[in-house]
């Protein structure tokens, strides 16, 4: 199915060497090559390991050891085993030292800089990083805050993954960029990711929820009491806080509240009677109203409010959750192997199993999430 693999790009692609056309075209492949992604995922991780590596000197005597062991007469004794653990200890300790190396490089913005930045463009007046406006471009450094006013707006580029758009009134912070994770944080507005990136590098984190970016595009809101919105317009964002997630799809969208995190997603052509319900049952705190308000939803569900009724599935109590299944049952029946008993004690596989098979009924038509980023939904359970 693959002409050409993309391995060997890996390095420049997290050095953000790639141009973003070059970059976007790897993103795509990793999503949709499981060979390539395999490797990706192992540098990750072995990245990731490193950074827990202490920076320690090493000892004068060990270099010596080490310039002993490689320079020193060819072993002539019978005992083979000894100089194979010589050998073995030699390797294991430039292992290390490549391994501290790479964290040390890799850690590193491609200026060079421990700390990386991002470059920002005004869009619209004469956005602040800090306390400085800028009037064409500037960098965003990790930890700065940009600040728009009510005349501003601005554009960052995310490395080489991606850009997002900062509306009007919005204050973002950066607060990592590294070859594992590029993380912001959005503590009031609005703005607009555009990413081309394998799933799970770019993070925004709200007062109340983070969005994990899976391929996509989406729009990011926050009121002036930590309140969110997430609107998905391309692929998958996955809203999480703590032990909750809510996977939201291309046409869906999502609320957030502070101390609950995020709400059920559902389709923004969703009748009024059922978005009014939902949100009684995702905020109210009202669980006497619980009944009412499902049994609403209930009667105003289509085969494609499927994607509300299968997040509800793991949200409702025990007695309502029959109810539930019945109602998504009514238009995609469970797929062999999957049980009623199974589902209604939440097994993990069985509704997995089962979504695979609802996504197809929610009407969707984007074409990276059908093609692309079906893949990963293993990796996705809420």
């Amino acid at each position: 199915m693959f002409s050409k693999h993309v391995t060997r790009d890996i390095s420049a692609y997290c050095h953000g060497e790639l141009s973003a056309e070059a970059s976007r075209r790897f993103a795509e492949h990793i999503i949709s090559c499981a060979k390539c992604r395999r490797e990706f995922e192992e540098i990750k991780l072995g990245i990731k390991l490193a950074e827990q590596l202490p920076q320690l000197p090493a000892p004068e005597g060990l270099w010596r050891g080490i310039e002993a062991s490689l320079g020193g007469p060819a072993p002539i004794e019978s005992n083979r085993r000894s100089w194979q653990l010589r050998a073995a200890a030699v390797a294991a300790v430039l292992l290390v030292v490549a391994s501290l190396g790479v964290w040390r490089f890799w850690g590193r913005g491609s200026n060079g800089s421990k700390k990386g930045s991002w470059q920002v463009q005004s869009l619209e007046g004469a956005p602040r990083i800090g306390n400085k406006r800028i009037n064409e471009a500037g960098r965003l450094g990790i930890g700065e805050w940009l600040e728009t006013d009510g005349s501003s707006r601005a554009q960052i580029e995310v490395g080489s993954i991606g850009t997002v758009d900062i509306d009007e009134n919005t204050r973002v912070r950066l607060l990592e960029t590294d070859p594992t994770e590029h993380r912001l944080e959005l503590a009031r507005g609005k703005m607009s990711a555009m990413i081309w990136a394998p799933p799970r590098l770019f993070f925004v984190d709200t007062p109340s929820a983070v969005a994990a970016d899976l391929g996509c595009a989406y729009t990011l809101e926050v009121d002036d009491d930590g309140v969110g919105k997430l609107r998905v317009t391309s692929g998958w964002v996955a809203l999480e806080l703590k032990d909750r997630e809510s996977i939201v799809p291309a046409g869906a969208m999502c609320e957030t509240r502070p101390e609950v995190g995020p709400g059920t997603p559902y389709f923004e052509d969703a009748s009024p009677a059922f978005r009014s319900a939902l949100r009684q049952i995702d905020f109210a705190h009202d669980p006497a109203a619980t009944k009412d308000s499902l049994t609403a939803m209930l009667n105003e569900a289509r085969p494609r409010d499927t994607l509300t009724l299968w997040h509800l599935l793991a949200r409702v109590n025990e007695t309502e959750r029959p109810r539930v299944y019945e109602a998504i049952a009514k238009y995609v029946p469970p797929p062999a192997g999957v049980t009623r008993e199974g589902v209604l004690h939440l097994d993990r596989a069985m509704l997995e199993r089962w979504k695979n098979e609802l996504q197809f009924s929610w009407g969707s038509s984007d074409k990276l999430f059908k093609k692309k980023l079906l893949p990963f939904q293993k990796k996705l359970l809420p």
